[in-house]
């Protein structure tokens, strides 16, 4: 897809979504839609920022703490990897940006940023570490970095930058673009290597790697992450190989990561040949899940960071992405979701010789169920009338969150929901992997729609 009028084409998707909007406020009514938005505001305010800002800044050897137990206390060793401290980074700065007149959301943004720039980045050879201990000291393995942090580190400099106007930031986060670029962008199949030496140089996959290893292989995952940051970036800086390399990534997830069925292939050959494990026996079949299964989560993620992408790109007759957004979030509802109680399961699998899916894993982890809600949010903004009743289905995982994962008591959100996992209530409510962006962005982004301010 090549566009010649970029002013011209400035936002079907905006457009789109304006016209939508108007015909769900009047199918679904004002009312309930302000009252919504307003229980979101009231959460990201008194269960979930206030919960880890600025609790969470570690002010002895900076960046972020990340690992809190479930009534929020901090707890483990404190290493501290990219994707945390760039996530922290993130949701302080959008909190800064939201919240003005709350001071120390900006000094937190400016905390994870100093982190960053001064420890995460590797002054001899550049690129973010992927982790270090609590003091700042790298913790070096045979793969010390991989492009999901460095995808992490840019949205969050992006960010920063936009909340603070620090031109360090921009510039950092430029460089970690070009690094990128020079050591993990294929220009032969497109693409990002995932996993990367010290010095930028890809893994390669060889015999010694298990076959249950993802070491190697191409992924959806760091793919759809380096579509986020990159629309990010190219908000705050329009530039022409950024654009390139931004709608590259938009085709490769919508055609060729994309099943005709409607959900993602998880990984791939650097040729992006798909991996898959279902002429395999059972025990292979389960032997590799982490490689291949159904992540209705993802799915939903992905259309939305499509839809958006698209609309930074201004793709403004891009049918295309909305067509395949839209499949990607039926086939989710069809298959992965809880009539009963609402929330989308973990995962599912496609047997040899079965056309239903087989659910494999029915727990609901928390940052589907969020992304879930901004993306049915959207599709019910964009599409009123269907079939397939995504404001409803909205309400119903809105009020499963609040039944189910959102901790009234001591804030944030359960890792898992507690209809299907109810130890998880005493459960670590921070850790490396879990931190308040996923949940941050979907309430801010759902309650400005609803109020229609977005």
């Amino acid at each position: 897809m090549h566009i010649k009028n970029f002013t011209a084409l400035i936002a079907l998707l905006f457009t789109s979504l304006a016209i939508g909007q108007n015909q769900a406020t009047l199918k679904h009514g004002t009312g309930k839609r302000l009252q919504i938005a307003a229980e979101m505001e009231k959460s990201i305010q008194t269960e979930l920022l206030n919960k880890w800002y600025p609790q969470a800044v570690d002010s002895l050897y900076g960046g972020f703490l990340s690992s809190f137990t479930y009534d929020f206390k901090p707890t483990g060793s404190q290493d501290k990897m990219i994707v945390t401290q760039a996530r922290h980074t993130w949701s302080a700065s959008k909190a800064a940006l939201r919240y003005p007149d709350v001071p120390y959301y900006k000094s937190c943004a400016a905390h994870g940023y100093n982190f960053l720039r001064d420890v995460m980045w590797d002054k001899t050879y550049g690129g973010f570490y992927t982790l270090v201990d609590r003091e700042g000291s790298p913790k070096m393995d045979d793969i010390p970095k991989n492009a999901y942090g460095n995808a992490f580190g840019i949205y969050a400099l992006a960010a920063y930058y936009k909340c603070s106007g620090d031109t360090g930031a921009l510039g950092l986060a430029r460089q970690a673009f070009h690094w990128l670029e020079t050591h993990s962008h294929d220009p032969a199949h497109k693409g990002y290597y995932q996993h990367l030496q010290r010095d930028g140089t890809p893994v390669q996959r060889n015999s010694s790697v298990p076959s249950a290893s993802d070491i190697g292989y191409k992924d959806q995952n760091s793919s759809i992450h380096l579509l986020e940051a990159f629309t990010e970036l190219y908000a705050v800086w329009p530039d022409s190989l950024l654009r390139v390399r931004l709608e590259e990534m938009l085709l490769l997830i919508r055609d060729v990561m994309v099943t005709k069925k409607g959900y993602l292939i998880l990984f791939f050959q650097p040729d992006w040949t798909p991996l898959s494990f279902r002429d395999s026996s059972y025990a292979s079949i389960q032997q590799h899940h982490y490689l291949d299964h159904v992540s209705f989560g993802h799915d939903a993620e992905t259309a939305y960071l499509m839809m958006e992408a698209s609309h930074a790109l201004g793709l403004h007759n891009d049918t295309a992405t909305l067509i395949v957004g839209k499949k990607m979030v039926d086939h989710a509802l069809q298959n992965g979701w809880d009539d009963d109680l609402g929330g989308f399961y973990d995962e599912g699998y496609y047997f040899k010789d079965t056309k239903k899916i087989t659910i494999t894993k029915d727990s609901k982890n928390w940052w589907a169920q969020a992304e879930g809600l901004n993306t049915l949010l959207i599709m019910s903004d964009l599409y009123p009338d269907d079939p397939m009743h995504y404001f409803d289905k909205f309400k119903k995982l809105w009020k499963y969150a609040q039944a189910y994962l959102i901790d009234h008591k001591y804030g944030d959100w359960y890792e898992e929901g507690l209809d299907k996992e109810p130890q998880r209530k005493t459960a670590l409510k921070g850790h490396i992997w879990k931190a308040t962006y996923h949940q941050f962005r979907a309430l801010m982004n759902c309650a400005d729609r609803l109020k229609g301010e977005k």
